[in-house]
């Protein structure tokens, strides 16, 4: 398939299969007057990236989950670590999204008086709202 044909089927736009491609995640079987080649197996490779992705595996990550023909080789414990991540990351939006629902409805004359709302800021302070630092860590990555 043409990189424009992959382009369209897939709904990734050449320029990051380009990068993909530099990146290691994909690649191409031959390139035709300079134009890349890819094997239809590249679709289930793009869609375990954006897969990857979504779960919040940065791209080096992802690589690494990958043999260098493209197949997946994906460490289990990296997949339950990476599922204990997001359940915390779960319960702190959770936690968050009662507050911020409890301080919209909160009788008090004013936020500065509602308890709830203190905690909810201390806990803001304290860094218990801010992401993990590892996620921030993986975000400079990607």
């Amino acid at each position: 398939m043409e990189i424009s044909a992959v382009a369209r089927v897939s709904g990734v736009p050449a320029s990051a299969l380009r990068y993909y491609e530099s990146k290691g995640l994909i690649r191409a079987m031959a390139r035709d007057g300079g134009r890349r080649h890819f094997a239809p197996e590249v679709l289930d490779q793009l869609a375990l990236i954006a897969l990857g992705q979504a779960a919040g595996f940065s791209l080096d990550e992802i690589r690494a989950m990958l043999t260098p023909g493209g197949q997946p080789d994906i460490d289990r414990r990296l997949l339950a670590a990476k599922a204990d991540e997001l359940d915390r990351t779960a319960k702190r939006l959770q936690a968050m999204s009662e507050g911020l629902r409890h301080a919209a409805v909160c009788p008090a004359p004013s936020h500065a008086e509602c308890p709830s709302f203190q905690r909810l800021l201390k806990a803001a302070a304290a860094g218990m709202m801010a992401p993990p630092p590892q996620a921030l860590a993986r975000r400079k990555t990607r």
